[in-house]
């Protein structure tokens, strides 16, 4: 291919993420772009195994089937990465992802009310009240009255919360390593861009439609 045609076939894609960056209003920026770039070609003879049968009772629609492994895959990859997880918080105060996942959003804050803490990691608010309970008895978390919002309470970190964490992310580390197992660097680039995409997407249903039905949201 010649260089002009390659400079036509990048700016043509590069307009392409601008307008689907506009779409969603985020702004634009080098990383991304080349997350784009990854995810536009298609890598062949991966090796995977199989997720469906060969049962003739049923039959994937030609446009269905993509779609279908996709929803599988990410119900499998959250198995193996509860696994790995697991394993690394064995000897750890933290007993759980979730609880993990709390204490790192707080780490980069001051401090959360309840309810900005519990939107943040995507969950429903009694199953995220009864995990902050939990750890302001372990005492990685403390909770204490709003100043401005008296309907309100806050938590914040406690020291021993945060050595906690700093104890546990070598080992969490590891668990990122693992999950991406053996994507290269450009694969790695894809997947978190993707993600982020998905992400964006999935959150704002999250956050402003999570009452609508399923015909709705497609």
């Amino acid at each position: 291919m010649k260089t002009k045609k390659i400079l036509i076939e990048l700016i043509e894609l590069l307009d392409e993420f601008e307008s689907e960056r506009e779409v969603v209003g985020q702004e634009m920026n080098m990383s991304d772009f080349l997350g784009f770039l990854n995810s536009k070609n298609r890598y062949e003879n991966i090796k995977t195994k199989q997720l469906k049968g060969d049962y003739a009772g049923y039959k994937y629609e030609e446009t269905d089937g993509p779609v279908t492994d996709i929803s599988i895959l990410i119900v499998l990859m959250f198995r193996y990465a509860k696994g790995y997880i697991k394993k690394a918080l064995r000897d750890s105060a933290i007993k759980t992802a979730d609880e993990f996942s709390f204490l790192m959003t707080l780490m980069t804050y001051e401090s959360l009310s309840k309810s900005e803490l519990i939107q943040k990691q995507v969950m429903e608010k009694t199953s995220g009240t009864e995990i902050i309970n939990r750890m302001i008895k372990m005492g990685l978390i403390e909770s204490f009255n709003d100043e401005t919002d008296k309907r309100s309470v806050r938590v914040k970190m406690t020291p021993a919360g945060r050595m906690e964490i700093i104890k546990i992310l070598p080992e969490m580390q590891k668990v990122s390593k693992i999950v991406t197992g053996n994507l290269n660097e450009t694969e790695k680039n894809t997947m978190a861009y993707m993600l982020r995409k998905l992400e964006h997407y999935h959150n704002d249903i999250f956050m402003n439609k999570k009452e609508s039905e399923l015909e709705e949201l497609i």
